[in-house]
C-alpha cells in the first residue's frame, strides 16, 4: 500500500474530502435521499438508526474480508457523513484546539 508524504497530506485530505462530496452527492441523487428520508416499508427505524445499522453491516463486512477495499471505506465515510448531516453537525471549527 502506498502512503503519501507529510508535505502532501493537506492536499490529500482535500482531494479525499472533495471526492467523497462528489460521490456522496451523486449516490444521494440516485438513491433519492433514502438514508435521510427512508421509505419505511419494512422498518420503522429513524434515519440515524438506519444509518447506524448500515455502518454495523459495513464494519462486519470489513472484519470478515481478507483485504481492505476502497468501496467499503468510501461507504463507511459516506454513512458517517450522512450521520453528521442528520444531526446537523456540519461545522467542526469548535473541535479545533
Amino acid at each position: 500500500m502506498e502512503y503519501i508524504e507529510k508535505e502532501t497530506a493537506q492536499e490529500g485530505i482535500e482531494k479525499v474530502c472533495n471526492g467523497m462530496a462528489r460521490l456522496l452527492s451523486e449516490k444521494n441523487k440516485r438513491y433519492g435521499n433514502s438514508a435521510l428520508e427512508p421509505l419505511r416499508v419494512f422498518s420503522r427505524a429513524d434515519a440515524a438508526d438506519g444509518i447506524m445499522v448500515r455502518l454495523d453491516d459495513k464494519l462486519s463486512r470489513i472484519r470478515n474480508s481478507d483485504k481492505l477495499r476502497k468501496n467499503d471505506i468510501s461507504d463507511l465515510l459516506g454513512y458517517l457523513i450522512l450521520l453528521c448531516v442528520r444531526y446537523g453537525w456540519t461545522d467542526f471549527d469548535d473541535l479545533i484546539d
